[in-house]
């Protein structure tokens, strides 16, 4: 079965990408670009993370997180702490200027979300979620053995 799904969801990244940044800068957010914006999305959520968590909720590799993370607290987004628990440990938590940029954010993720779905009913909108998270689970099971081959499901 072959089919250009590989090349829409690549195509659909890159646009996506462009318009969550034009609509960010019409929203006069320069303070971030969309991989920062990831990272903010997860200190958001919850303060004072391990970088190993930022790792896990960005989906960035380590070495691309600390770099960018360096540059977000030369704009005065996020700070780095040591863990008073775990001095081998490196907190992120955000700045004031930061925590500022939240409702501007959300409100460019909801018009993303209105301008993915436009046009389609909502069976057809829950199909898509639903095909998507399939085939999220089935890389997430390739990337599991890829990981670890030697282990037998």
């Amino acid at each position: 079965m072959e089919t250009r799904t590989g090349f829409l969801i690549t195509q659909i990244k890159q646009v996506q990408g462009r318009v969550f940044q034009r609509l960010l800068d019409a929203c006069g957010v320069d303070a971030f670009n969309g991989a920062q914006g990831r990272i903010l999305y997860v200190l958001w959520q919850e303060e004072h993370v391990p970088i190993s968590a930022l790792v896990r909720g960005t989906g960035l590799a380590k070495n691309t997180l600390t770099a960018m993370l360096a540059r977000m607290e030369e704009q005065g987004l996020v700070t780095r702490e040591t863990s008073p628990q775990d001095r081998r440990q490196v907190l992120v938590a955000l700045t004031g200027k930061a925590r500022g940029l939240q409702a501007p954010y959300e409100q460019v993720s909801e018009e993303m979300n209105r301008l993915f779905y436009q046009g389609l009913t909502q069976e057809d909108a829950a199909l898509l979620d639903s095909l998507l998270d399939k085939i999220l689970l089935n890389l997430e099971a390739c990337e599991a053995r890829l990981k670890n081959p030697q282990k037998k499901e």
